[in-house]
């Protein structure tokens, strides 16, 4: 994998929007990511990892600050990486969410994460996904490592790979679990522990079954009383044990304290004396059958005897009643004929409701129409007009009317064509107003024209020398920053003057102490060789076995002592040093510095700069008012010709204007002539209409009134005769006795239903009666308790004998499947034990239990080998950069107090032919060591990851730790690992790395808060 691009915008400490090429490193192979401590050097790779992962390791677990602290609300954050693969080039853009301000109302949105993943073909773009989960799924096949292993393997951050070094087994593991994704070994040892739970809890159930059922068939045996023999024989076992096979019993409760234990009895044993009460069972099931049977037929029987009883019972009740029922209804017979006299002379009553409905209607009418011509007589003779035929006078005035109409429309809108003349009369003036106006403009913008062609010469002199002015103000800035920079400078070394003096002096004493220790070493050799004498011992110096006057070691000082005050002197020697280095560099940069400020001091460097500003502020505002006025010029000409052409379409319009002017004067004339012939002597045309069409209306209703009287005088007269005519035929003899005779319809329907009834219930009767006359029933009541009493005592005899049977059959089938059931699972229990026996074996051993002396579990033996060969890969960089004296070791010791084995690193020391703890290593051979562990890591983890190609490697600080020589070795390493087209990303503050290593990606925190990234 190599990375060619990144663009990152309102990410992290970066607001704006920047750009890293890493191909631009591709020649040098190696480049540094260098800055002060806060820019944002890690912010560089927090940035690739979230764009290729969607998320950064260190903001995990806490709050999320991917979105920058300078953004404002309508600023964008997004992170754009640019890689290849083997499998091609491609492109992610990545945003995550943040707030910003809603496109609609007030307050502020969260803007949803998002994510677009392209691919290069044939030089264009091709979106692949735009969706999270569809783009994790794509980058997944073709990044091909996990974010652990793309952390661990291309950025490398000092923390991480030391860690690893240092780490006990448990995070060791951890660590190595996520890269290697062993986490199916260990659901393996989950799954054979369950298998082993499953076929223990199974044999302790099966053996628990097999005693349950032996239980259950002698609490059956002890409770059914199958006989005195299989009673004693049974229930005298039941507090034995169940055998050995099912561990342990109980002694029997009822022994006394000096009788002896009974022996134990064992499964099959009580097996055979289940099966012998079962026998029993049987028989007395087969007994209780038999009774059960004769029962049934006895109560059969009762109960037979018993429902031809009650039947007879049940008919002598309903012939009583049938006889009573038929002399109520003879009773009822002269109101049933006086029923059917009133329904059917309702029914004849009915024919003629119709004839005389419709007489006394018409009649009715007849009645209406002579008021109606009545009243309109009376309206009509109030207006004294004298017409022989009203229609033809009705005619006549109609036509009239017409004419009027016409004017009546003309009086009504006579208000609106006034009102039209009077508009056309100001428009007209306005016309005139506005051509008069246009002349007078006309003759004074040439004026202003020039006027303003003037001002805008003079602004464009000014604004012409706003580059020269800009030069000046930079020169005069940079001049003040520099005095400002020799101020400073100054101060700082004052100071670090003074710090070089404190390490001078101190280097001095510590110098002079380790002096006087060494002359004290010097001088107490012989006391210390004296304390090592041993009597018959010789003496290491002279060879004597005899010690007459050993030297005393007065003033001991040892070779640790020494030690310590060399390094204390190496330490001051190497502080005295560097604040030598700062003071020389502050001169340096001093120097510099007043060279740049010209010999001008702060003051006057400061107003030689606000002059400049003041000037080039002007110079610029000349430039907008040459804008502004330009603008004012070009609107000025645009006005001329404008003017030029209003001046033929005002004159168009003048014309236009007094034209219809004319026109609606002569209709405004005409109008009034009309309107004033068709009013005549009222006072409005409508007046004159409304009362003309008045007179048309009652000479109008005159003329209907009297045609339709006439009308309903003769209708009435046909109903009348139509009515006297049907009741000429029928029974009635007047209009009146009809009336008495009708009834509504729904008293008709009650009438006929109690007719109906009474008939129909009658013969229902009768019949009923003489079916039951036949059966020669009984007069006197019967009497069916002694029959009662006799089914009853059948059924209860008969029911007993059921639960009998019943009984005894449950408890045999009961017995019998106790039995069947602890023969079943007894025959079971051994092949459940030996399976059990072989998971409990392997199970343990997956889990580093039992017999696996190293505790080692599947998962961490897997991971010892995986650990082998990354320790052999490490070890074949440690060897160069620890010139053959360091190698790294993987231990498999049994770790103490029960813990689990096989993930421990141990460094071997070739100066000492042991081994000893990582932990024991100074700072620099920590580092080293935990660089070359990191790399060979990186190896193996790419390899199982399909043997994907690392282009592109990133390692985060830990340099500062190292010194000279250990940071040469560091170097060789890096140009080692550039070989082969890898470009090497090092992020430090190391000063001599930035001399070493020419190629730069510098982050800088600007004055205003945000931070940005400078290629060099």
């Amino acid at each position: 994998m190599q990375l060619h691009r990144l663009e990152v915008e309102g990410f992290g400490p970066f607001r704006a929007r920047q750009v890293v090429d890493f191909d631009a490193f591709a020649d040098d192979g190696i480049f540094l990511i260098a800055g002060r401590t806060g820019a944002g050097k890690s912010s560089i790779l927090d940035a690739v990892c979230f764009g290729l992962y969607g998320g950064v390791p260190r903001y995990e677990g806490g709050e999320k600050r991917l979105r920058s602290d300078h953004c404002e609300p309508d600023d964008p954050t997004e992170v754009v990486v640019e890689f290849s693969t083997s499998a091609g080039r491609y492109r992610v853009t990545r945003s995550p969410d943040y707030e910003r301000p809603k496109k609609r109302g007030g307050g502020l949105t969260v803007q949803p994460a998002a994510v677009q993943l392209d691919v290069l073909v044939g030089g264009e773009w091709i979106g692949l996904a735009a969706k999270e989960r569809e783009a994790a799924h794509e980058l997944d096949g073709i990044l091909q490592l996990s974010r652990e292993q793309f952390l661990q393997v291309i950025l490398l951050a000092q923390n991480r790979f030391s860690e690893f070094l240092l780490a006990g087994s448990k995070d060791r593991q951890a660590l190595l679990r996520r890269l290697f994704g062993t986490e199916r070994f260990e659901d393996v040892q989950a799954r054979f522990d369950e298998r082993r739970r499953e076929a223990e809890r199974a044999l302790g159930s099966r053996l628990a079954t097999v005693a349950a059922r032996l239980d259950e068939g002698e609490r059956i045996v002890a409770t059914g009383q199958l006989g005195a023999e299989v009673v004693a024989e049974v229930g005298a076992e039941l507090g034995a044990e169940l055998g050995a096979e099912l561990g342990g019993g109980t002694a029997d409760s009822t022994r006394g304290p000096s009788e002896p234990v009974a022996p134990a009895v064992t499964t099959e044993e009580r097996l055979a004396r289940l099966r012998q009460a079962k026998a029993r069972a049987d028989y007395r099931a087969e007994r209780r059958a038999a009774e059960r049977a004769d029962a049934e037929k006895m109560s059969s029987a009762a109960d037979a005897a018993l429902s031809a009883l009650r039947d007879d019972q049940r008919a002598q009740v309903e012939r009583d009643r049938a006889r009573a029922a038929l002399a109520r209804l003879d009773a009822e017979e002269p109101q049933i004929a006086q029923a059917r006299a009133e329904w059917e002379n309702a029914r004849a009553a009915e024919i003629l409701r119709a004839p005389i409905n419709a007489a006394t209607t018409a009649e009715a009418a007849a009645v209406l129409a002579r008021n109606v011509e009545s009243r309109a007589r009376t309206v009509w003779e109030a207006y004294d007009i004298d017409a022989p035929d009203l229609a033809e006078w009705a005619e006549e005035r109609t036509r009239q009317t017409g004419a009027w109409e016409r004017a009546s429309q003309w009086e009504l809108s006579a208000p609106q064509l006034d009102a039209e003349l009077v508009a056309a009369t100001e428009a007209l003036d306005a016309l005139l107003l506005h051509r008069e106006e246009s002349e007078a403009e006309r003759r004074t913008v040439p004026a202003r024209l020039e006027q303003v062609t003037t001002e805008r010469d003079e602004a464009r002199r000014l604004a012409d020398r706003a580059d020269d002015l800009a030069s000046a103000e930079r020169a005069a800035a940079t001049r003040r920053a520099a005095a400002l920079e020799v101020a400073r400078l100054e101060a700082e070394l004052v100071v670090a003057d003074r710090a070089l003096a404190d390490a001078s002096a101190m280097l001095a004493g510590a110098q002079s102490t380790l002096a006087q220790l060494r002359q004290r070493r010097l001088d107490g050799f012989a006391g210390e060789l004296a304390t090592a004498l041993r009597e018959g011992e010789a003496c290491p110096v002279c060879g004597s076995i005899e010690h007459p006057a050993p030297a005393e070691h007065a003033d001991p000082v040892s070779a640790e002592d020494i030690d310590r005050a060399e390094a204390e002197r190496d330490r001051l020697a190497e502080r005295e040093r560097a604040a030598g280095d700062a003071a020389a560099s502050l001169r340096l940069e001093q120097a510099a510095a007043l060279t740049k400020a010209d010999g001008r001091d702060a003051e006057a460097s400061a107003t030689e700069q606000t002059r400049a500003a003041e000037a080039l502020a002007q110079s610029r505002s000349a430039v907008e008012r040459v804008r502004q006025l330009d603008e004012q010029r070009d609107a000025l000409i645009e006005r001329i010709r404008r003017l030029d052409d209003e001046r033929d379409a005002d004159e168009a319009s003048l014309a236009s204007a007094r034209e219809t002017h004319a026109l609606l004067t002569q209709r405004v004339d005409e109008t009034r002539a009309a309107i004033t012939e068709a009013r005549g002597d009222f006072a409005s045309v409508a007046e004159r209409l409304a009362a003309t069409t008045a007179e048309v209306a009652a000479a109008h209703a005159l003329a209907d009134a009297v045609a339709e009287r006439a009308r309903r005088d003769e209708t009435a007269s046909i109903a009348t005769a139509e009515r006297d005519a049907a009741i000429d035929e029928s029974v009635f003899d007047d209009v009146a006795s009809v009336e008495r005779a009708l009834r509504s319809p729904s008293d008709q329907q009650a009438l006929e239903a109690r007719v109906s009834a009474h008939s129909v219930q009658r013969e229902k009767e009768r019949e009923i009666l003489f079916d039951l006359e036949l059966r020669t029933l009984p007069e006197e009541p019967i009497d069916l308790h002694p029959a009662e009493q006799e089914s009853q005592a059948a059924r209860r005899r008969w029911t007993t004998a059921v639960d009998e049977a019943s009984r005894a059959t449950a408890m045999a089938e009961q017995l019998g499947a106790a039995i069947d059931a602890a023969a079943s699972e007894h025959a079971r229990t051994a092949d459940d034990a030996g399976e059990y026996e072989v998971l409990r074996d392997l199970a343990d051993t997956i889990a580093g239990r039992g017999a696996n002396t190293r505790k080692m579990t599947l998962e961490t033996f897997v991971l010892a080998a995986e650990l082998e060969e990354i320790v052999d890969a490490a070890n074949r960089r440690l060897g160069d950069m620890s010139t053959g004296r360091y190698q790294l070791r993987h231990s498999d010791a049994l770790a103490a107090r029960g813990a689990a084995s096989g993930l421990g690193i141990v460094v071997f020391d070739a100066f000492t032919g042991q081994t000893r703890p990582a932990q024991s290593l100074s700072g620099g051979e920590t580092f080293l060591s935990s660089l070359a562990l990191a790399l060979g890591l990186a190896e193996v983890v790419t390899a199982r990851a399909g043997g994907i190609r690392l282009d592109t490697l990133f390692i985060d600080e830990g340099f500062g730790s190292l010194d000279g020589d250990t940071l040469e070795v560091a170097m060789r390493t890096l140009d080692e690992l550039r070989q082969g087209g890898r470009t090497v990303g090092v992020i430090s503050h190391v000063e001599a790395m930035q001399e070493q290593i020419p190629a730069q990606l510098r982050v800088r925190a600007t004055s205003e808060g945000p931070s940005v990234i400078e290629s060099r």
